[in-house]
């Protein structure tokens, strides 16, 4: 059996105008087919459809087919990005590109269930947000359920380690996530690969994609530019606001740095955590080895640390922010469906996310603000539906000084009545049934003036002190 073809473009070659391609990877920067994709740009197919994690940035991410101008649609987890402007998010702006967005563990469960045969299936993910506008909404079991239809694709594009001639594939570190579940999704299965070895060579137990799912496999034209990986990773990592942050009203409250510790000493001994973008990441730094704590990511990472110096970096173990993280003893990995499993059985305790808005009766709002017109999903809706307790780490204030923790959330909500606990740069807030509970309040900053900027009621706990750290 002989799948391997002698090039990209001879892969790619069938590839036609208005067909839907999937291409697999996670993070914004690595793990891309990049060869696929370049070839796939040159033949210039049009009007193509795009299901993917992310359009990602940098010249080997699927954004290259967006300058080319052969992209129609966008079914994707995210369509923009915080700060960075991409050729794609312009078009989707000038309606030139319509865009679904879809949260990611719903987006690779709609994948799973087309490669396994099966017509859809039933997720709390999205329960009483824009995600459930117009679907099905069925109670089971006491508790309101979305159906999401299976999302199937003409060709997947995924991205492997080690292919044997049968299609057998081997994925190394991180790049598991999305490529295992998309290799299964499409009527064509293209893998890009890094080695390509006899029948054999490969321990039949190691297999991740059995050869029956595959269809061509073509070795990588385009190796990993490694110093541009790290450029990338460390540039992207700086995107978040990480520093503190001048208002015109409010008291200074502490630096990010000192939130994500006071995150770490909130973690439960023993216990998994997801840490969301932005701030979230800051937290890896913090965990303290005596905690126990293992950190979980949705690309498949269980078991990472914090994030690395240059000496440190590999290009295969990244969070799901694509900053480069250190590989603890004892870690594994797995593709994101069975990451997304993880936290919506139960088995991650706590998820650590960002936020734009909390309401008093728990509501987040993480993913869009209705003035960009462009959001990205992400993870949060389905790391928000699980029994997970949900601590959210921000600023107190917009950058213009209006309260983020309000009465009832104006921008679109990412999961109703699910944050328990509060951190800002000015307090740790708990959310009760009764709404705001101060806890505790950061150093030089007083219960009146924390008040003053909180645009909900805030209850001040008998016991209320300042932030200890340690």
């Amino acid at each position: 059996m002989q799948k391997q073809v002698m090039s990209a473009a001879e892969a790619v070659a069938d590839i036609a105008d208005g067909a839907r391609v999937m291409i697999g990877g996670f993070g914004v920067i690595q793990g891309w087919p990049a060869s696929l994709i370049q070839a796939l740009r040159d033949r210039g197919s049009r009007d193509l459809t795009l299901v993917c994690n992310t359009p990602g940035v940098g010249p080997t991410s699927p954004q290259q087919l967006a300058e080319s101008g052969q992209i129609g649609s966008l079914i994707a987890s995210y369509a923009a990005y915080p700060t960075q402007r991409t050729v794609l998010e312009e078009q989707i702006r000038a309606g030139r590109v319509k865009v679904e967005l879809v949260p990611q563990g719903t987006l690779i469960e709609r994948v799973r269930a087309a490669g396994a045969g099966l017509a859809g299936f039933y997720t709390p993910t999205g329960v009483g947000t824009d995600v459930a506008a117009g679907k099905e909404v069925r109670e089971l079991d006491g508790r309101p359920y979305v159906f999401e239809r299976a999302l199937s694709a003409d060709f997947a594009l995924v991205r492997a380690a080690v292919a044997d001639r049968h299609g057998n594939l081997l994925y190394r570190g991180a790049g598991r996530n999305y490529n295992p579940v998309f290799a299964t999704g499409a009527r064509v299965t293209i893998a890009e690969v890094d080695e390509i070895v006899e029948a054999g060579a490969i321990d039949p137990e190691a297999v991740v994609t059995p050869g029956v799912f595959v269809d061509r496999i073509v070795r990588c034209e385009r190796p990993l530019d490694l110093a541009r990986v790290r450029q990338l990773s460390m540039r992207f990592g700086k995107k978040w606001d990480f520093d503190t942050r001048e208002r015109p009203v409010g008291p200074r409250g502490i630096p990010p740095d000192l939130m994500a510790r006071k995150v770490a000493v909130l973690l439960r001994h023993g216990e998994y955590v997801n840490l969301g973008l932005g701030i979230p990441t800051l937290v890896s730094s913090y965990v303290e080895p005596e905690q126990s704590v293992t950190l979980h990511a949705e690309n498949g990472m269980v078991g990472f640390g914090p994030l690395v110096a240059e000496g440190e970096m590999n290009a295969d173990y990244y969070n799901a922010s694509g900053q480069l993280v250190r590989l603890e003893r004892g870690a594994s990995f797995a593709d994101s469906c069975a990451a997304f499993a993880m936290v919506r059985s139960g088995r991650v305790s706590t998820v650590v996310l960002g936020g734009f808005q909390v309401a008093a009766n728990g509501d987040l709002a993480n993913w869009n603000v209705p003035s960009t017109g462009v959001g990205g999903i992400g993870g949060a809706m389905d790391l928000a539906a699980g029994s997970a307790r949900i601590v959210v780490v921000m600023f107190h204030m917009t950058r213009d000084g209006m309260p983020k923790l309000v009465e009832r959330c104006s921008y679109p909500l990412t999961a109703a009545g699910c944050v328990r606990t509060i951190v800002t740069d000015l307090a740790v807030i708990d959310v009760d049934e009764a709404g705001f509970l101060l806890r505790e309040v950061a150093p030089g900053v007083s219960v009146d003036e924390v008040r003053a900027v909180t645009g909900a009621p805030l209850r001040v706990a008998p016991d209320v002190g300042e932030m200890s750290f340690g």
